[in-house]
């Protein structure tokens, strides 16, 4: 039967979409090319914050809706809805509530069964419910689709254990796990020599892979540049592979950047110069209630440690406004820590409380206005600081591997440097989508770069 995934939320609910996609193709059935034609649709759910949540669960009710023959939404063929990911984790059982005609449910860590689950359906079971255990280790994690990206996700490390007080994730996605590192490892060489020339690393807390389980077992080569610690070993074997040009990795905390670490961006060329490093606050009061395990200080000391050997060195955060109890000094203080780091980006998100985590139970006394006026505050502080730190770039020659037209100029394309910046150039001759070219900047804007093919 023809299927479509629609996905909510992070990359790795993007990567498991990918996944369950290239599952139900070996399975036999079709991607369809729209909503219209497709007779199962599954949503993958996020629920880090509420809005995601009723987006992903409101758009299974529209499905059930036009499966039934009624409501707006066009899928005159759908035969089959079911709903999978973070979501169904946190509802349990109480999904059937929600959404009573849901054929079936799949939590993060088994979507390696919707193949199966689709066939029960087909044969006129109904409400499925499939929920993993926090340790279960999925099926599937090598699936990828036969397509023609040059770019592709890989899951290292599954789950969360850094358990901060406003995040859900650890109650959804289960303990770490690390995947194995030859596992990895014959995935991205598989990616490789199929044309794949930028794989994307991803993990909850990716810089701690290999914490809690062994990712390097006892029959693993040593490490030639004599590096101990799992992640840089990895990122080692991974810069070694033939015809892989770029590797990329998030999301990253403070406690992981390590002189390792460093020294692994230094050595290995095809580690980008870029990380996500999410701060959440600049008071250390508010980081100690989030339960972040570090200071102020400790942050900048890390963002200090990245730029001292690359002033180029991009690095991008989060940020929450609004935290229960967040004053306006506790404000002024990520203020001000955000200009000493001087990001290269800035994602900043409103507070908004998620049952069952500690903060849930304080009082979310920050109004909505002063959330929002927060929130744009951040963002205008980003926009200078942005253009200040593309300014400087203004002349230099950046290696950007191509991504297509540009969507607001057919006559340029786009791409990004290894420092993941947006650069829009203008197209000189054939250019395929994967090809790298060396464009010299000549103008910057806050957050993309404009030049021309050298």
């Amino acid at each position: 039967m023809k299927f479509l995934v629609h996905t909510y939320g992070c990359q790795m609910n993007v990567r498991d979409s990918e996944a369950v996609e290239a599952l139900l193709v070996a399975a036999g059935h079709e991607k369809a090319a729209n909503e219209s034609e497709a007779e199962l649709v599954i949503v993958n759910s996020c629920t880090v914050r509420d809005m995601a949540e009723r987006k992903a669960v409101g758009k299974c009710g529209n499905l059930i809706a036009a499966k039934e023959g009624r409501g707006k939404t066009v899928a005159p063929h759908v035969k089959v809805v079911g709903l999978m990911g973070c979501a169904v984790k946190r509802m349990g059982a109480d999904v059937f509530k929600s959404l009573p005609k849901l054929d079936f449910a799949v939590g993060p860590r088994r979507f390696g069964v919707i193949p199966r689950l689709v066939e029960r359906c087909l044969a006129g079971e109904k409400r499925i419910l499939e929920l993993p255990d926090d340790d279960e280790v999925p099926t599937g994690m090598d699936a990828h689709g036969g397509g023609n990206s040059f770019q592709s996700y890989v899951t290292v490390l599954l789950g969360c254990d850094n358990r901060c007080s406003y995040c859900i994730v650890p109650d959804v996605r289960g303990h770490e796990y690390s995947r194995p590192a030859r596992e990895v490892v014959a995935e991205v060489r598989a990616l490789a020599a199929r044309g794949v020339k930028e794989v994307c690393l991803l993990g909850q807390s990716v810089l701690r892979y290999g914490v809690r389980n062994a990712a390097w077992g006892p029959d693993d080569p040593p490490s030639p540049g004599g590096y101990t610690e799992a992640f840089p070993r990895l990122l080692e074997a991974l810069n070694a592979i033939d015809g892989l040009a770029r590797i990329r990795f998030t999301s990253a905390h403070p406690k992981g950047c390590t002189d390792e670490l460093v020294r692994a961006y230094a050595d290995f060329p095809k580690v980008c110069r870029h990380l996500h490093l999410p701060v959440q606050s600049g008071s250390d009061r508010v980081l100690k209630e989030m339960g972040r395990r570090y200071t102020r200080a400790e942050y900048l000391a890390a963002v200090a440690k990245l730029r001292a050997f690359d002033p180029e060195f991009a690095v991008t955060t989060d940020v929450i406004v609004g935290y229960p109890g967040e004053t306006e000094e506790d404000f002024e203080a990520t203020r001000a820590l955000m200009e000493e780091a001087g990001f290269d980006n800035a994602f900043v998100f409103k507070y908004s409380p998620r049952p069952g985590t500690r903060s849930a139970a304080l009082v979310d006394d920050v109004p909505t206005e002063e959330k929002e006026r927060r929130d744009q505050v951040l963002l205008a502080d980003q926009q200078v600081r942005g253009q200040a730190r593309n300014d400087r770039l203004v002349g230099t020659v950046r290696e950007v591997l191509a991504e297509g037209p540009s969507l607001r100029n057919a006559a340029r394309w786009s791409g990004r440097d290894g420092g993941n910046r947006i650069v829009v150039f203008e197209s000189a001759g054939t250019l395929a989508i994967g090809q790298s070219v060396r464009v010299r900047i000549r103008e910057a804007h806050p957050q993309i770069l404009i030049g021309d093919i050298i």
